[in-house]
């Protein structure tokens, strides 16, 4: 029976197999479940990584947005599960990110905790450690970083630390893979049971919060007996955290009273399983003195009445105990726990040298955080990063141009006409799917493989917190979170990517603020249409020196509006249908780190660029087709392209556009970089003329930026056209992808519709006021 047990040991109590499924983890060939946690900015994801190389993947925890990365590796025969929890300071309040880090560990009882810490900042990171260790005691602590603290002047003694804590603890340089292999053999040693531990716990508590856990404890113990963390379960139920109150009473923290593996040997377990099935069987049925088989199922029913009347005494008595200790005590616990850290850190941290840590540092932020150096600084950046992308773009987007439109499409039309497609076959694949596919990767990639990187190289770099710490004030004074400042500045690159960003905010009512306005940053497929309208029309506008100069500071000009609508839209929202107060939150500002240029690269063109761009091409594919068909799809002889723009032409000039636009935008929902093609195509249709492109119908565009020029004046556009143009790109729906993108956040489709109509009601609003007021000034116009 013992052998019997050895081989369903998964089904063992003491694997958790029931809670690590349901918080989404998949346990198929897995030894152990590893979990990662620890501050933001701690080197966390880079031990991530170095663990489990490429076998990695993510998603979401289930019911929350918050990303989960997950990964494996082998070590000694024995196959471990890596799971990264959120990087999050506490777990002690209720925001989404604590909350799935603290029930991980709590209820899904991997096998090891490792902990990864700042070494630069050590007192501070012991915060959460000390917290980590009062819930489980199969810990590791990696004190990441440690060639910054030597940098930095910072010694560590990581055996006085080890022996404080009384869990193993680490030297690290995740960066350069220093510490990894002891890292590696102290996770096997806590995960087989080789290493006890005997983490510290908390016990400099006030007398009347000694007494209030005790008492709550040894309720708890009555009911759920020999429970691991009883006085930390204490603490939570005094906190009013609802988590546990629920599982008290669904009766779940049952499943936590098991011996723990780090605590018993593999010949003790596997005789404890064994003697278990023992008594399931015999306790499966009795044999009465009469020879009949008797169920002990009959008292079930009134022992689990029993035992809920129980679990809600000591949902009463937490509830009595918290009264009695006032409204204050939570500032008590912090306290407590800080001054344990302070105590742990004085004994084990000391400083050498004469130059103060971080001397450097601190020089720099008084510049690009100071009053009235860090905005221009911020904009400078900012616009150095557009040009950058713009001015890289052309060479390889023009390339990518006449590789996949000049010469791969009218080979492919060649190969349908020897092929004898019909000419609406080849119409539809070529002109239409194709074409239209060919534009969004010759428009959309290289800027998307230039931008995205740099973006990444300055959050690596450490500056990207330093934006969040600008903006916060307006974004607050706005009644928004001050993280909406990297969310909207993740939506200069993509939208869709902005959108998914706003899982760094926790309140989800400033999240869903965020990802409502995140329209209102100009994406890389904007980009193209703002400069080249800019250039044609602005541009022309003013004498040829100046011309350059004119249309930058006009696309700038539309950016900087997009980011006003932003902080105006926010304070709306937070005024009316999503009111509240801003929220605070700690904002770490991390020490400035050389940036990992091939990480970064692939980062940035693995996980953004090609995704992003897969996305586009999903949506682009049939946008294409559509283009085709409403271009040569005729009724009498007129398609019905000419039906749509002849009737809306009138509704469409009270905002200062034409039929063609709006048809335009109406059709490039998909991608907004078939925007300009799709209006050049359809000027060509509406007004016959002749020698331009491939033929009516036939998505087209040019590389002189004179001959778009005069295509888009024989259609009738003019100065006013140009301008409303360049806002209502900055103030219309957002692409289907984008859509879909906050539909998937939100699960709602309310939201969903109101960030889809709300810039799109905007645009049409700016653009009637814009045209009235120009016929104001110009009324012969």
């Amino acid at each position: 029976m013992i052998m019997e047990a050895k081989n369903s040991c998964e089904a063992c109590p003491v694997y958790h197999k029931e809670n690590l499924t349901r918080l989404g983890v998949d346990l198929e060939n897995a030894d152990y479940v590893i979990t990662l946690a620890g501050n933001p900015n701690t080197g966390k994801s880079t031990v991530f990584n170095n663990l489990t190389g490429l076998r990695q993947h993510t998603g979401n925890w289930p019911g929350k947005t918050v990303t989960r990365a997950e990964g494996a590796y082998s070590y000694n025969e024995k196959r471990y599960k890596v799971v990264d929890l959120p990087g999050t300071y506490s777990l002690l309040s209720t925001s989404v990110d604590e909350e799935v880090a603290r029930d991980f560990i709590l209820f899904g009882r991997p096998n090891v905790t490792v902990i990864v810490a700042d070494a630069t900042r050590l007192e501070r990171n012991l915060n959460l450690t000390l917290q980590i260790l009062e819930i489980t005691d199969r810990a590791v602590l990696c004190v990441n970083l440690m060639d910054e603290a030597r940098r930095n002047h910072i010694e560590i003694n990581i055996r006085a630390l080890s022996r404080e804590l009384g869990i193993p603890v680490i030297a690290a340089s995740a960066r350069s893979k220093q510490g990894m292999q002891e890292l590696l053999s102290a996770i096997e040693e806590v995960a087989s049971g080789k290493y006890t531990c005997k983490p510290r716990r908390i016990k400099s508590q006030p007398a009347n919060l000694k007494h209030a856990i005790s008492v709550i404890a040894e309720k708890i113990n009555g009911v759920f007996p020999d429970l691991p963390n009883v006085n930390w379960v204490a603490l939570r139920l005094l906190e009013g955290d609802q988590s546990i109150i629920d599982a008290i009473r669904s009766g779940d923290l049952g499943s936590l009273k098991q011996d723990l593996p780090s605590t018993v040997s593999e010949e003790e377990r596997d005789l404890k399983a064994g003697l278990a099935s023992q008594e399931r069987v015999t306790s499966q049925e009795r044999v009465t003195s009469q020879g009949r088989v008797t169920s002990r199922e009959g008292t079930a029913s009134q022992q689990g009445q029993n035992t809920l009347k129980e679990r809600e005494e000591v949902l009463s008595v937490a509830n009595a105990e918290r009264w009695d200790l006032g409204l204050n005590f939570h500032d008590t616990v912090i306290e407590t726990i800080y001054s344990e850290a302070s105590a742990v850190a004085q004994k084990t941290v000391s400083l050498s040298g004469n130059k103060p840590p971080y001397s450097l540092d601190l020089k720099i932020d008084k510049i690009v955080t100071g009053k009235w150096t860090g905005f221009p600084i911020m904009f400078l950046l900012l616009a150095g990063v557009f040009w950058i992308t713009i001015s890289g773009a052309n060479y390889p987007s023009g390339l990518l141009f006449s590789l996949l439109v000049d010469k791969l499409h009218p080979l492919l039309n060649e190969w349908a006409q020897a092929a004898h497609f019909p000419w609406w076959l080849s119409g539809v694949l070529i002109d239409g799917a194709y074409l239209s596919m060919a534009w969004v990767i010759s428009v959309m990639l290289p800027p998307m493989a230039i931008f995205f990187p740099l973006f990444t190289l300055l959050e690596d770099f450490g500056y990207l917190p330093r934006v969040a710490f600008n903006m916060d004030s307006l974004f607050r004074k706005a009644g928004a979170h001050g993280k909406q400042a990297l969310t909207m500045s993740m939506g200069f690159g993509c939208n869709a990517a902005g959108v998914v960003a706003a899982r760094v905010i926790d309140s989800p009512r400033e999240r869903l603020i965020a990802i409502i306005t995140n329209n209102f940053s100009l994406c890389n497929g904007r980009w193209p249409t703002q400069i080249l309208i800019a250039t044609i029309f602005i541009g022309a506008a003013v004498p040829a020196a100046m011309a350059g100069v004119v249309s930058a500071a006009a696309v700038v000009g539309v950016a900087l509006l997009g980011i006003f609508l932003s902080l105006v839209v926010s304070w709306g929202l937070s005024k009316t249908v999503l009111k509240g107060e801003a929220s605070t939150f700690s904002l770490e500002l991390p020490p400035y780190r050389p940036p990992r240029i091939w990480q970064t690269l692939y980062t940035s063109l693995i996980d953004r660029t090609l995704f992003v761009l897969w996305r586009a091409m999903v949506f682009a594919v049939p946008a294409g087709i559509v283009i085709w068909l409403v271009a040569n799809v005729t009724i009498s002889g007129v398609s019905l392209a000419e039906y749509f723009i002849d009737w809306s032409n009138p509704f469409a000039l009270i905002f200062g556009l034409n039929g063609i636009i709006l048809l335009a935008y109406i059709i490039a929902v998909p991608a907004n970089e078939i925007v300009i093609p799709t209006i050049l195509m359809l000027t060509v249709l509406m007004t016959g003329i002749t020698g331009v492109g491939a033929g009516a119908g036939v998505m087209i565009d040019n590389a002189s930026i004179g001959q778009t020029g005069d295509i888009l004046r024989a259609g009738g556009w003019t100065t006013l056209t140009a301008v409303n143009l360049m806002l209502f790109s900055l103030l219309h729906n957002p692409c289907s992808t984008t859509i879909f993108t906050i539909y998937k956040e939100t699960r709602s489709v309310k939201w969903t519709m109101v960030s889809t109509f709300l810039p799109l009601a905007l645009g049409f609003t700016i653009c009637f006021l814009t045209t009235h007021i120009w016929f104001l000034i110009h009324p012969l116009s």
